[in-house]
C-alpha cells in the first residue's frame, strides 16, 4: 500500500501547490469492506472546502489517466484539520512548541495516553512537557501523535 501512496503523493503535490496549498498527507485505507484514497491539504489561513473541490477536481483525471490503484475505491480530498495528526518529520517541526497527544502501544506511568507540549522531536522519538516534566517517548513507543486542543 505504501507503493500507492507513494505514486499518488508524487501525483498530488504538483497539483495541490498550484492550488496555494500544502499536501498534509495521503493515504489508502479500508473502511467497512470499502478502499478509500484520501488526500489531505493544509494553508496557513485555512482550508475551505473550494480548495478541497479545487484540488479534487484537478487531481481526479490525472488520477484515472496514472490509475495508481489497482481497485475501486472512494476518493476525498479534505482538511488535515485542527487535530490532525502528525507523521512526517517536517509535521513535528513546524508544531514544536504546541500541545499534543501522544497514544502509545504500551502504558507508560499507567496510561496510553499523554498530552502535553510538544519539545523536542528526533529520529522518530518525541519529548512532552506536562505539569512541568519532561517525558521522552522513543519512536518504538508510539502509535500516534495529534495535535490537542487542550
Amino acid at each position: 500500500m505504501s507503493k500507492i501512496v507513494d505514486m499518488v503523493t508524487e501525483l498530488a503535490r504538483p497539483i495541490v501547490e498550484e492550488a496555494g496549498c500544502e499536501l498534509w498527507d495521503v493515504e489508502y485505507v479500508s473502511e467497512g469492506g470499502q478502499w478509500y484514497l484520501r488526500v489531505y491539504i493544509d494553508k496557513d489561513d485555512g482550508v475551505s472546502i473550494d480548495d478541497c473541490e479545487k484540488v479534487s477536481r484537478a487531481l481526479d483525471p490525472i488520477l484515472d489517466e496514472k490509475d495508481p490503484v489497482p481497485t475501486s475505491y472512494i476518493f476525498e480530498v479534505s482538511s488535515a484539520g485542527l487535530e490532525r495528526q502528525l507523521k512526517l518529520p517536517a509535521h513535528f517541526q513546524k508544531f514544536l512548541g504546541e500541545n499534543v497527544e501522544v497514544k502509545l502501544y504500551k502504558p507508560f506511568e499507567g496510561s496510553k495516553l499523554h498530552k502535553g507540549e510538544l519539545a523536542a522531536y528526533e529520529n522518530g522519538g518525541l519529548t512532552l512537557v506536562s505539569g512541568g516534566k519532561s517525558i521522552t517517548f522513543t519512536k518504538e513507543q508510539i502509535a500516534g501523535v495529534h495535535i490537542s486542543l487542550l
